[in-house]
């Protein structure tokens, strides 16, 4: 969006009673939205309490020494002390560097090995270190997040996986696992999507 639509969008939407603001890295706004969050603590409107930021971990960033670094750097860009959730935004990892779509000469994706449960090893840290209050996953399926839950020695089970769920896809067996491990279903295109092709 065009420079200052996001600064323009957030300081609405709290103006309006908004408080749970999803964002992410890659979305490249976090500048503006931590802005417009200060500006309403500021002024008064919102205490830091009051407002629910997840931020992402982007695919590029897998690796655990990456984790903490790439969660500092968020809230370095946002200004602030804390996330409220922070959650692994894919199940599967890019080469790590510059690049936000690695791709090789053919304009395939670059992946790269990962091991969830190291990564989450590091989450784990960063939430002990109080730099996240809650930590999640997104577009994880069953497999994936038994790998989390029977990992030895988990300190801090996923609180939340945000899916695509809407009344077009309802996700209802993913929905009731989600259920009975306590983990909270966060659905975005609630009322459905027009499919990116590249999808």
């Amino acid at each position: 969006t065009p420079k200052g639509t996001c600064l323009q969008a957030v300081n609405l939407a709290i103006d309006i009673g908004y408080r749970h603001i999803d964002g992410a890295f890659v979305y490249q706004n976090e500048n503006e939205v931590g802005e417009a969050i200060r500006a309403n603590i500021a002024e008064g409107k919102v205490k830091r309490e009051d407002i629910y930021y997840c931020g992402k971990l982007w695919n590029t960033c897998h690796p655990p020494e990456l984790v903490r670094p790439t969660l500092e750097k968020t809230l370095r860009t946002l200004g602030l002390d804390y996330v409220d959730l922070y959650i692994v935004e894919l199940p599967m990892a890019f080469k790590p560097g510059d690049e936000t779509y690695p791709r090789d000469g053919n304009g395939k994706f670059l992946y790269h090995k990962t091991d969830l449960c190291a990564t989450w090893e590091a989450l784990e840290e960063c939430k002990d270190a109080g730099l996240v209050k809650s930590l999640g996953v997104s577009n994880f399926n069953r497999r994936q997040l038994e790998l989390i839950l029977n990992k030895p020695g988990l300190k801090h089970k996923p609180t939340t996986n945000q899916v695509e769920c809407h009344p077009y896809f309802t996700q209802p067996k993913l929905l009731e696992f989600c259920r009975q491990h306590g983990i909270v279903i966060v659905g975005y295109s609630p009322i459905g999507t027009c499919r990116d092709a590249s999808w």
